[in-house]
């Protein structure tokens, strides 16, 4: 683990080339805290799950009681096969297609698991140091309570991610990624279906593949997503600026996304192997988005503090 100094900083964001959930820019204090230098791998989760005989939260059925409580009203019972195990698995399309659908590219797969993570016909042979994925929220803590360890706060994942260079617009400063110079495991090309691997990945990289920021922290642009303990709200950040300087703010009481508010969210952090500066371009610090604790995806990870 990698010790990071207590600070102060500037949470989130005024750059008009942002999401609405990064703003406003609100000064926030962080006591200092241990972090994982690197992503959880699929080996050092292994280790986890051969101890503890953990089954994750991908390969047990669907409870449709539990499920049906993040849907509208009414919503009818799918069916049976829709309620197996699995997971969402991104599966990109073979044109170009409209990239306010992103159903075009994520796809359920009844047997897709931290274990098989493109479904069952996929394995980790050859990717024991790639960060695990797969992995929800409930997974990623137990995970955190067997080694010890907690997951972050938003606060502390992001003052983490700067790596002490502050109001810079990426974790290595202001220039932005190409392809020439890549600073972290992204997207070229076309999303979502034409990547050209120009940073030597078309899923994810094995962790230290590419240069750490100031803190000697690894893979905190890109790769995964990564679980922070946060519930996600959009308007977060305009209430903690409402308040003056907060000292290490622990997120929301509950969680609301406007746009899916039936389901609850945490925060996840960091973007992923999938962004693009035409999609989301959330491989930058300030960049946030709220995901269902319960879902299991293609690029969605996490790393432990203490």
């Amino acid at each position: 683990m990698v010790h990071i100094p207590a600070g102060e900083f500037r949470m989130g964001t005024d750059e008009a080339q942002s999401f609405a959930n990064e703003r406003p820019a609100h000064v926030v204090q962080v006591a200092s805290f241990w972090m994982d230098e690197h992503e959880v791998t699929n080996a050092e989760f292994a280790r986890f799950v051969a101890a503890t005989h953990y089954v994750t939260i991908a390969e047990r059925p669907v409870d449709w009681e539990q499920l049906k409580t993040q849907l509208p009203p009414n919503t009818p019972r799918p069916d049976a096969a829709a309620l197996a195990p699995g997971a969402l698995v991104f599966t990109p399309p073979t044109h170009a297609v409209s990239l306010d659908d992103y159903s075009q590219w994520w796809r359920w797969v009844p047997g897709a698991s931290w274990r098989h993570p493109e479904g069952p016909k996929s394995a980790l042979q050859g990717r024991e140091n790639h960060p695990v994925v797969q992995i929800s929220w409930d997974d990623a803590a137990a995970y955190a309570r067997w080694a010890g360890k907690r997951l972050p706060t938003e606060a502390e994942w992001e003052y983490a991610a700067r790596g002490g260079r502050a109001g810079q617009r990426f974790t290595w400063g202001n220039t932005p990624p190409t392809d020439q110079h890549p600073q972290a495991n992204i997207w070229e090309g076309e999303f979502p279906y034409h990547n050209t691997s120009a940073d030597g990945y078309a899923g994810t990289a094995p962790v230290k593949s590419f240069a750490p920021n100031g803190y000697g922290l690894y893979d905190m642009a890109g790769n995964v997503w990564e679980w922070c303990t946060d519930w996600y709200r959009a308007d977060t950040y305009v209430t903690l600026a409402s308040l003056g300087r907060c000292e290490n703010p622990h997120g929301p009481a509950t969680s609301l996304d406007p746009d899916e508010p039936y389901t609850p969210k945490r925060v996840t952090k960091g973007g992923s192997f999938l962004c693009h500066i035409s999609y989301c371009e959330s491989y930058r610090p300030s960049a946030r988005r709220g995901t269902s604790p319960d879902s299991g995806l293609s690029h969605v990870g996490f790393r432990c503090v203490k």
